[in-house]
């Protein structure tokens, strides 16, 4: 998906985060690459409407911290190793606002970031995950403070924060 919402997370959790990467690439296991985030939505183009909607939608909501716990798969995805976040209120509410503002304004959303469908997780090993399960399991929980939410155009490799 080229336009990528997504939770930028704070320093301490990157690195630990970045800390069980570099325990499987150490390991030989092909680790997840560029910063840890948690994309929030994926759309083949968030037009400048539905990128306002969503700066005064974000305005509304307090962003929460995650705690990723869990050590799994996603859907869609056989080779990819995740850490997956407990889904509660706080952070539902978050994504519900992000999809609340890009309802109607977006198109080629991606199903697998609905309401209903959507896993908050970071991926940790990109190919081999049962060999990457036994290497980190039990994995530490991480607190992870979501500190911005960010708009990613894949093709561009442009940035922009929506909100602090």
């Amino acid at each position: 998906m080229p336009a990528i919402v997504r939770f930028r997370l704070d320093p301490a959790a990157v690195r630990e985060l970045g800390a069980l990467r570099a325990r499987l690439s150490t390991a030989g296991l092909p680790a997840a690459a560029g910063v840890p985030d948690v994309t929030v939505a994926a759309a083949g183009t968030i037009p400048r409407p539905a990128r306002d909607a969503l700066v005064a939608e974000l305005r509304l909501v307090a962003l929460p911290a995650l705690w990723l716990a869990t050590l799994g798969s996603r859907t869609g995805d056989d080779d990819a190793l995740v850490l997956a976040a407990v889904t509660d209120p706080e952070v539902l509410a978050v994504h519900t606002a992000v999809h609340d503002a890009l309802a109607g304004r977006v198109r080629g959303a991606h199903a697998a970031h609905l309401p209903g469908s959507w896993l908050p997780h970071v991926v940790l090993a990109t190919g081999r995950p049962a060999e990457a399960f036994t290497l980190l399991h039990p994995a530490p929980p991480v607190r992870a403070g979501i500190v911005a939410v960010e708009l990613h155009d894949s093709r561009t490799g442009e940035t922009t924060v929506l909100a602090p």
